[in-house]
């Protein structure tokens, strides 16, 4: 409609209908349409604007957990706690950058690991580094650890 106005000011012809054009349209559309109609319509935009409203003012999930601190709070973001965590596998598993991947949920972190082809790792020894960074960060919610490791290998790395 921006536009249209714009084209009308500047005394080009519309693209669509002119503001004028769309202003008689809808002046005749009580007119032309059943009352029932335009009830079904309002309400059903009422209740899109009441359904938006409440999506806007309503308490959203964030992926951030609470740490236990006793100077300050303490709000981490998941992909930080999920950077850190990879970082810590990764070096206790020996394995370059990009060869762990870490997600955290809201109850569990999930960590993948693909070792270099032909190389094994200790699964024990990254649940042991995984566990040991989780009860570093002192978190609110106990996040539980699944180590899974790629049957894939990273090649030559």
């Amino acid at each position: 409609m921006a536009l249209e106005s714009v084209l009308a000011l500047l005394r080009e012809s519309p693209l669509l209908i002119s503001p004028d054009g769309l202003g008689r349209w809808l002046a005749g559309v009580p007119d032309r349409t059943v009352p029932a109609g335009l009830v079904a319509a309002g309400a059903g935009l009422a209740a899109l604007g009441l359904s938006l409203l409440a999506t806007a003012v309503a308490r959203g999930r964030r992926a951030r957990h609470a740490l236990r601190s006793g100077r300050s709070a303490v709000v981490a973001d998941a992909g930080v706690i999920a950077s850190a965590l990879s970082r810590r596998a990764r070096l206790s598993a020996g394995l370059a950058a990009g060869q762990v991947t870490t997600t955290v949920g809201q109850r569990a972190v999930r960590v993948l690991v693909r070792p270099t082809s032909g190389a094994a790792v200790d699964r024990n020894a990254i649940a042991a580094a995984v566990d040991d960074e989780l009860a570093t960060y002192s978190l609110n919610r106990r996040l539980t650890p699944i180590i899974h490791i790629s049957t894939e290998g990273a090649p030559g790395q």
